[in-house]
């Protein structure tokens, strides 16, 4: 495929964008002396971001709050607070441009109670796809971390399920006093390497807790093609069935892998791991997405445009999967 025949209407579900309340948190993630771009990005929403589309074949975007966002609001009224603002301003934008744009709703999990309200208000109200959460959420204080495996969310998780609506579960970093592996090196640290292991264990987690027996239809979006799962899944298993230590699950967790995930290629822009992925999960678990504007949608566009994949596979991941899982208002091609 040529770049005269690049692969237009494509969708994309993991791009953010930041509000007052949540801007700070993306500085440490920019590269040096990129932080004026990175932050005039995220706080436009339907300017330069909609250019960018256009100039790369990306006909619908589904935005969500930059991390950690709400989960790093240990104070619950506050968090509360901010959510609300984070998704109006988001339903505002999206108003303007419906036809590019959709949403996820920013939850305040510290409060389980508040967040199934504001997600029935969000998808209710609001109309948006569904929500996404980034990792743990700190709760009470600052140190206290709350996984969402907790007992806490099971009402929470049922919400979701008669909501018939996806969950994307993003990364953030593990708290720096709970993980002194990482000391001296700072580079270890965000998307280069905790992000993925915070979040794949966060994932695994939720296969190992019962969570998809309880609730057989819920669907939760990983995204960078499956934070390195799907290259670990069958050791994972295998070591698993080794031990008889009471894992609360009917099946071994690849299975939840392949019948309750969705992964996206967001900054994981690399043929091998998308065919890896794509062996594990099938094409029809896979969906495109950039991860702007932490990652350029020209290099993520470039690159699937044009991955040795077969033409229908591109299809599906590029477009169909995405619009019949969020039961998009694009047209069929």
């Amino acid at each position: 495929m040529t770049a005269a025949t690049k692969m237009t209407g494509k969708i994309a579900l993991e791009e953010h964008f930041a509000t007052e309340d949540t801007l700070g948190d993306s500085a440490e993630y920019a590269a040096p002396g990129a932080w004026s771009t990175l932050e005039r990005r995220l706080r436009d929403v339907d300017t330069e971001r909609l250019a960018q589309m256009d100039a790369h074949g990306i006909e619908l975007a589904i935005l969500s709050l930059n991390a950690p966002g709400i989960q790093a609001m240990w104070d619950a009224r506050h968090a509360i607070a901010c959510a609300q603002r984070a998704n109006d301003a988001l339903a505002s934008a999206i108003a303007r441009r419906p036809d590019r744009l959709a949403g996820f709703a920013a939850l305040p999990m510290q409060d389980p109670d508040a967040a199934i309200d504001e997600l029935r208000r969000c998808v209710g109200t609001l109309g948006f796809k569904g929500a996404l959460v980034n990792g743990f959420s700190q709760a009470g204080d600052a140190e206290t971390t709350v996984y969402l495996d907790d007992p806490r969310y099971e009402a929470f998780w049922g919400a979701v399920a008669s909501l018939n609506v996806p969950f994307y579960l993003h990364p953030r970093d593990p708290l720096p006093s709970r993980t002194p592996i990482y000391e001296g090196h700072p580079w270890l640290r965000g998307a280069a390497w905790a992000f993925g292991v915070e979040t794949a264990t966060h994932a695994l987690r939720l296969m190992a807790s019962g969570l998809f027996d309880r609730y057989p239809n819920l669907t939760v979006v990983l995204g960078h093609l499956g934070e390195g799962l799907p290259f670990n899944m069958w050791r994972i298993d295998h070591r698993i069935a080794k031990r008889s230590d009471g894992i609360p699950t009917k099946r071994p967790l690849a299975d939840y892998l392949r019948n309750n995930f969705y992964l996206t290629t967001s900054g994981n822009f690399r043929t091998a791991a998308l065919v890896d992925a794509m062996n594990v999960v099938g094409a029809g678990g896979i969906m495109f997405s950039v991860d702007y504007p932490f990652e350029e949608c020209g290099e993520a566009a470039a690159w699937f445009d044009t991955a040795d994949i077969d033409g229908r596979d591109r299809l599906k991941i590029g477009r169909e999967n995405a619009a019949a899982l969020f039961h998009l208002p694009v047209a069929a091609r």
